[in-house]
């Protein structure tokens, strides 16, 4: 049985394939290739001689990294008036 299978739903897998991974960041299978060749998302991890999965963990940090539309890819306002004490509430 395939791990993601056997993984009770509230437990969502660590490792995807790459289609995975592409489609996780919205883009084709060819696109993330050459995102992974740039640099731009990460490596996979090795899990057999011929078996290598992205790290979902690695994969949220790649995007976070990624820059936003209209914005300085060094500066981000998106998040500049939210109230972190109200943040820290909520959690």
């Amino acid at each position: 049985m395939p791990r993601q299978t056997a993984l009770p739903s509230s437990l969502k897998p660590r490792l995807i394939t790459r289609e995975a991974a592409a489609a996780y960041i919205c883009v084709s299978a060819n696109v993330f290739d050459q995102m992974v060749r740039a640099g731009t998302m990460p490596r996979p991890k090795i899990l057999g001689e011929r078996r290598k999965a992205w790290d979902v963990r690695e994969l949220d940090t790649a995007i976070d990294l990624l820059p936003s539309d209209g914005n300085d890819p060094g500066v981000d306002e998106t998040w500049s008036d939210v109230d972190a004490s109200k943040v820290a509430a909520i959690r």
